[in-house]
Order: structure tokens, then C-alpha cells, then sequence
């Protein structure tokens, strides 16, 4: 994930060493083990922004290309919160995650659904066309300026044995995990989850034991949204918003939907960490900015070798 202006990244303790060469130091265990906490902690953050892209798939069957522009404005709206009303990015998880499932719930309602006349290939486009609206109407409200904010916490760091770990990166992080476990257990475990997985297996079916197919549709993309609400709130402190931002996410969520399986929540988690510690160590020895070139390659690995993902199911 490029590194926004809030962003710190967890670093090895300071202190009397003796000079190595620029090789040595790269190797030396508390560099490792500084590069893979922090590829944990930004995975965790990718892992959220992908689980509802995820749902959304395994549901709707369509890639949700409106997925990077929502997570912008739940982002401007976290800004909006703190600078405005003095509300802490982690207390707005209250007002945003219902804020964008109702969002979702009605955008698909209203629009989705209704235009869509129940194809796919409709629904992919007029999440197409979402994208392109939504991101010039916030280019034209908010400016190209990006945007961070500065919480009390903001410096505060934590030691992890050799490593200092950034104190708001270790809160998104254990939150992003605590929510996809939450989602997880929704899914699997109530009657909402019981019909969403229902519908995901068998749309005819499903109408004919009176499951309602197009409100459990609405209730998929309105829990997606409902994810990206709560990864805005994990990621203002530690990173910059501006209408482009959904940019630099979105095309990390599809790699790591697409490395872990469509459709599959192990798969997004598992996939998010694995994203983020390539990206580290990518950055580790490439430099940030070649530090996604190493994203790129695993996926074109897995495409090659397994196309269905880690955990997608073999066609």
C-alpha cells in the first residue's frame, strides 16, 4: 500500500550497532522481523476492504467495480466526522458501518436492481458507470487535494519485541481481524447468512423454498459496503484520503480476491496477509516504490498455476 502522509512503518528499535554492509542489513533478523509485522498489519487492513468485495462476488457473481469509490467516500465521510463533530475514526465504526450498509441496501434497491433487470453483465456495468460518477462528483466537491487527520495517538508506538509497531496500524489491524471473524460468523451462523449462502449456491432454488432472492441481494451489497465503512475507519489514521484513493485499493482488493478464491472469506484473509507481506518485503528490497511489483508476480503465478485461487473451488 503506497505509505500517505498518516503512515508509519513498524521499524526495528533504534540503538549502538555495528556498521554492515547495505546487504547485511537487509538480511539482519530484526529487519526481517520488522518487514513482516509490518506486511501483517497492512494485510489485515487489505483483508477487510477485500472480504466485502468478496461477498459481494460470491452472492451476486459480479465484480463490484464501485467497491474503490465507495471505500473513498466512507473515508471523506470518517474526515468529515473527526474535523467537523470531533469524532475519534475508531467510535465513527458506530455511525459508519450502518451509515454505508444502508447505503448499499438502498443504492441496490433503488438502482442496482432495478436497472439491472436481473442480468449479471447489467449489474457489472452500472457499477461501472457508479465508479466513474461518484469519483468526478468528488473531484468536483473535494478537489484533487488529499487529506489526512491527527489523532492524539497518532505518534504513539508499541515495542513487539525488537520491533516498534506504530500504535493506530496494531489497532486497525486487531479490529480488521476481530470484524472478518464477526462477518465470518454471520455468514455461517445466522439466518441472514444461512439465506445469503443459500442464494450464492443456488439462486432457483432458494426462490423456491421463499427465500427473497432480490432482498437478500440488497442485504449482500449493503454488508460489502458495511466493510468498507469499517476499513474507512481503520484507515484514516494511518493513511490520506482523496477521491482517487479507492484507486490504490481497489486494485489490491481484486489480487487478493482473486489469489484466495472468489467468493471464499479464508481465502481473503488469507490472501490479504499474503498481499501485505509482499508488498513489504517487496518494499524491503526494491524500494517502496517497485514494492508492488511483487503483487503483480503472485498473481500472475496464481492465474497461471491456479486459476481458481488458494481456496476457490476447481472448475
Amino acid at each position: 500500500m503506497p505509505q500517505g502522509p498518516a503512515s508509519h512503518c513498524a521499524g526495528p528499535r533504534t540503538g549502538p550497532a555495528p556498521q554492515l554492509s547495505s546487504s547485511e542489513r537487509l538480511l539482519d533478523p530484526s529487519i526481517l522481523f520488522a518487514a513482516t509485522i509490518n506486511g501483517l498489519l497492512i494485510g489485515g487492513i487489505y483483508t477487510l476492504v477485500a472480504s466485502g468485495l468478496t461477498l459481494i462476488y460470491g452472492v451476486l457473481h459480479i465484480i463490484n467495480f464501485a467497491h474503490g469509490s465507495m471505500l473513498m467516500l466512507a473515508m471523506f465521510g470518517v474526515y468529515y466526522l473527526l474535523t467537523k463533530l470531533g469524532v475519534d475514526p475508531y467510535l465513527s465504526l458506530v455511525v459508519m458501518v450502518p451509515a454505508m450498509y444502508l447505503l448499499g441496501y438502498f443504492l441496490y434497491k433503488g438502482v442496482i436492481g432495478r436497472l439491472s433487470n436481473g442480468k449479471d453483465e447489467n449489474i457489472l456495468l452500472i457499477t461501472l458507470g457508479l465508479s466513474i460518477v461518484i469519483e468526478n462528483v468528488a473531484l468536483m466537491i473535494f478537489k484533487g487535494d488529499t487529506r489526512t487527520i491527527t489523532v492524539a495517538y497518532s505518534d504513539k508506538m508499541v515495542e513487539l519485541g525488537s520491533t516498534l509497531v506504530p500504535l493506530p496500524k496494531l489497532i486497525s489491524f486487531i479490529a480488521a481481524m476481530v470484524l472478518c471473524a464477526v462477518l465470518g460468523l454471520l455468514i455461517r451462523h445466522t439466518d441472514t447468512g444461512k439465506a445469503i449462502r443459500a442464494v450464492a449456491r443456488e439462486r432457483v432454488g432458494a426462490r423456491l423454498v421463499g427465500i427473497d432472492v432480490d432482498r437478500v441481494f440488497a442485504v449482500a451489497y449493503g454488508i460489502g459496503l458495511a466493510t468498507l465503512g469499517a476499513a474507512a475507519c481503520l484507515l484514516m489514521p494511518i493513511f490520506y484520503v482523496s477521491p482517487s484513493t479507492g484507486n490504490v485499493f481497489i486494485i489490491v482488493a481484486f489480487t487478493v480476491v482473486v489469489l484466495g478464491g472468489m467468493g471464499s472469506f479464508l481465502g481473503a484473509v488469507v490472501g490479504g496477509l499474503i498481499v501485505g507481506l509482499t508488498e513489504s518485503f517487496g518494499g524491503l528490497f526494491l524500494g517502496e516504490s517497485l514494492g508492488q511489483i511483487g503483487i503483480s508476480l503472485i498473481f500472475i503465478l496464481i492465474l497461471l498455476f491456479r486459476p481458481s485461487g488458494l481456496f476457490g473451488a476447481r472448475r
